[in-house]
């Protein structure tokens, strides 16, 4: 497998204004996850960042919150913020415009938010330009490959510790061939002894 840790490629490229960062100065982070709720993990997830009163985004699919209610219902009373990953997760380069756009704007209904992430970080550009009209579409700028099932835990943390820098819009996923829970509480103790905060979804940045 190829991995690109950092902006999702071709995206960054085609879509400069898309949000990729956190604005702003300082030591600021910005923790999301996706593909949730899920029960094995997103439980888990969440009290990690309640013993440390850090606050994540969760981007869910509509079809795991019809699922999963009072999770999506827990996410939300915690605190955190919820984003749109579509209803069914479709893959925008392989998925008709119209089937695709249909498919996010369902998702956007059930999970009432106008914060919109695409899977695996593809959609083409009519998708995307008919999208933004009514949504903030979010990639991220450090991946350390949680999902990977060939890539231990330890692996995935050194990859997240060494790219770590301010302004990062981090993703990860609450499922269960996630490595996150493994080792996000030890990353959430290291990123606060190093002096960084971590921002929701009013400091993300267009364009960055």
């Amino acid at each position: 497998m190829i991995r690109n840790y950092g902006k999702p490629f071709p995206a960054a490229v085609i879509y400069p204004d898309a949000i990729y960062r956190i604005a702003g100065s300082g030591r600021r982070l910005g923790l999301t996850f996706d593909d949730g709720p899920d029960p094995g993990s997103t439980p888990g997830i969440l009290d990690i960042l309640d013993s440390h009163n850090v606050k994540a985004t969760f981007f869910c699919t509509g079809m795991k919150v019809q699922e999963q209610p009072g999770l999506f219902a827990r996410i939300a009373a915690s605190g955190h913020a919820t984003g749109n990953h579509g209803f069914s997760h479709l893959n925008g380069l392989k998925t008709p415009v119209r089937e695709y756009c249909s498919d996010v704007l369902r998702g956007r209904d059930i999970t009432c938010s106008n914060l919109f992430r695409p899977p695996y970080g593809r959609i083409r550009v009519r998708q995307y330009r008919i999208l933004e009209r009514s949504t903030r579409i979010v990639f991220w700028d450090l991946m350390p490959y949680d999902f990977d099932c060939t890539l231990s835990p330890d692996a995935s943390r050194r990859i997240l510790m060494q790219r770590l820098r301010p302004g990062s819009l981090i993703v990860l996923h609450d499922t269960p061939s996630s490595s996150s829970l493994h080792y996000l509480d030890s990353f959430i103790t290291e990123a606060l002894r190093h002096g960084y905060t971590f921002s929701l979804p009013d400091d993300y940045s267009a364009g960055a």
